[in-house]
């Protein structure tokens, strides 16, 4: 066990510099796309993507009180194993999504499945050092990872649903994996990272239908986090 959360701090590193070896990374380009879309719309607006910041350093904290006090803890080991490749698999995403948007959006799916495994298996205890900085994680995958996706498929325009028809699939497939996360973990900050998320994409797109529905799923993602955190409360 403690050779595990020593290897969560040294994922935990590795992903959260991983950045500065692929500087000024800001999303998919269009022209690694056959059809190159400029501004899409399924993606949030720029100003979303700071709460990486907030993700990088909160995992890191975790990372570190595991290792340091919660090294020998079965509660936290069993979140750590995922937790491995997740953030092993991240280290490595910046520098395949600069060479192919297929590759980046597997990898990122085999992130959010080690995310959310840890998440479902985060002990009540600690949980603004665990539960906290894992569903943060987890929710920003999970709109991320769907994102990818109406991305991908908007850009091959296969099958030609048009850019704004995978949009609404993508988000509605977030929203699944998110309703279903929900209702086997209660986790705060699993729904604010997909609430801000949400929001951003209304702010990209304003009041259209995209915008509009994405605005009504974050009302909706805010609503079921809040009522299974009482119904977790009352056991």
């Amino acid at each position: 066990m403690p050779l595990r959360a020593l290897l969560v701090l040294i994922a935990t590193l590795a992903f959260a510099v991983s950045p500065v070896f692929v500087p000024g990374f800001g999303g998919y380009e269009p022209a690694q796309f056959p059809n190159p879309i400029e501004a899409p719309v399924v993606q949030p607006a720029g100003y979303a993507f700071s709460i990486w910041g907030v993700i990088y350093l909160w995992l890191l904290v975790s990372a570190g009180f595991g290792l340091w006090k919660r090294r020998a803890d079965p509660a936290w080991d069993a979140t750590r194993l995922p937790l491995i490749v997740s953030l092993g698999v991240g280290a490595g995403w910046l520098a395949v999504a600069v060479a192919s948007p297929i590759w980046a959006t597997v990898l990122i799916w085999v992130m959010l499945g080690g995310a959310l495994w840890a998440l479902s298996e985060t002990p009540q205890k600690d949980l603004w050092l665990l539960r906290a900085p894992i569903g943060l994680y987890a929710g920003w995958l999970t709109a991320a990872s769907a994102v990818s996706i109406g991305l991908i498929a908007a850009g091959w325009s296969w099958p030609p649903l048009g850019e704004t028809g995978w949009a609404f699939v993508a988000l509605g497939a977030g929203l699944a994996i998110a309703a279903a996360m929900l209702r086997r973990k209660a986790s705060l900050f699993y729904g604010v990272a997909l609430v801000w998320a949400l929001v951003a994409v209304f702010v990209q797109n304003g009041p259209t239908a995209l915008g509009v529905f994405a605005a009504a799923s974050a009302l909706g993602v805010a609503g079921l986090t809040l009522l299974r955190l009482r119904r977790a409360r009352r056991g």
